[in-house]
């Protein structure tokens, strides 16, 4: 009888080969081909321009995962969860490409505490998206992906309908900024960004309707951000940075807040203690890709009130907002 524990922890070791598949899956647009109904690994051969055999094996691994299945005509057609890769696709490929070889250092940054992508690439932080447009783009989407996933959880779980102006910084695409005025419509919005996301963002508020509700502006966020808004929403920027440097950031907003403002920190929050239940395992996950792309961490309560302290702000409360994500809203403080 083979040892469970044993076969469990080699499904662990050999774990990376499933974000590879789904990485093939999003750069051949696999989910793409197949919308229409079933085809068979010929046809989809002969449509993306790969090899016959090895696509069939591709294939194959995406029906054991559930992302395709294979009927008794041969064709593949795809599941439920296969139909949503075209809405995760961006993200699928920045995993295993731009990503992939950031995690192959994680024993450096574990040595270290210092950030995989400086150490390949020499260039800190998202500098390397203001050089290479293609990056930047894959980034941007993957990005507005992820947000799309947490946004309705966001405006289900906080009331933003007392604000006049909300200010999304580092707001990407827009994503999160258009869910709020969609859901608010006596509300305006600044979506703040460095110049590589402004384009998308005024497609994409565009495509929705709110673009006439929206300043687009430009900058650097841990330098000064626009002043005088109602409040001022940052999406998964904190855990980005280092304790030094997010103080550099919360200072700039604290800075900008004019009196009754609120700050919004959309994050996930390390519980005290850990299980090993999937949102934990996502939590630590998370965790781990700060470290290695940026040399930053995942926080706790403790950690985030502490930060806030730091900037002269105290944390007012936090509300769950789904998918392992919460609302931490705070204030600046008095006195």
């Amino acid at each position: 009888m083979p040892d469970l524990n044993a076969l469990k922890l080699l499904d662990l070791i050999n774990g990376s080969w499933k974000s590879q598949v789904l990485h093939v899956a999003a750069e051949l647009r696999l989910a793409d081909h197949l919308a229409g109904g079933g085809r068979s690994g010929a046809e989809l051969a002969e449509a993306t321009g790969a090899h016959a055999p090895s696509l069939q094996r591709l294939l194959r691994a995406l029906s054991a995962l559930d992302v395709v299945r294979e009927v008794p005509d041969g064709r593949f057609e795809l599941t439920a969860m296969g139909a949503l890769l075209p809405g995760l696709g961006a993200w699928a490929r920045w995993c295993g490409t731009f990503a992939w070889a950031e995690w192959g250092e994680l024993l450096y940054c574990v040595k270290t505490g210092a950030s995989a992508r400086e150490h390949l690439s020499g260039k800190p932080g998202f500098s390397h998206l203001e050089d290479d447009p293609v990056v930047a783009e894959v980034f941007n989407r993957a990005m507005a992906e992820l947000t799309g996933l947490v946004a309705e959880g966001v405006v289900e779980s906080y009331d933003f309908s007392p604000f006049r102006q909300v200010v999304d910084i580092g707001g990407g695409y827009g994503e999160l900024l258009a869910a709020i005025l969609q859901r608010n419509p006596g509300v305006e919005g600044i979506l703040f960004d460095r110049p590589h996301a402004i384009e998308g963002a005024r497609r994409h508020l565009g495509e929705v309707g709110v673009l006439d509700r929206c300043q687009l502006v430009t900058g650097d966020f841990l330098v000064e951000v626009p002043s005088g808004a109602d409040a001022y929403v940052l999406k998964s920027i904190v855990h980005d940075w280092a304790d030094d440097v997010a103080n550099r950031l919360l200072t700039a907003c604290r800075a900008a807040m004019p009196a009754g403002a609120r700050l919004l920190l959309v994050e996930r929050v390390m519980p005290a203690q850990l299980t090993t239940s999937a949102a934990n395992q996502d939590v630590v996950r998370a965790d781990l890709h700060m470290l290695v792309a940026l040399g930053a961490k995942e926080r706790n309560e403790a950690e985030f009130d502490a930060l806030l302290a730091g900037a002269g702000l105290v944390l007012t409360g936090i509300l769950p907002a789904g998918l392992g994500f919460s609302v931490l809203e705070a204030r600046a403080r008095q006195g």
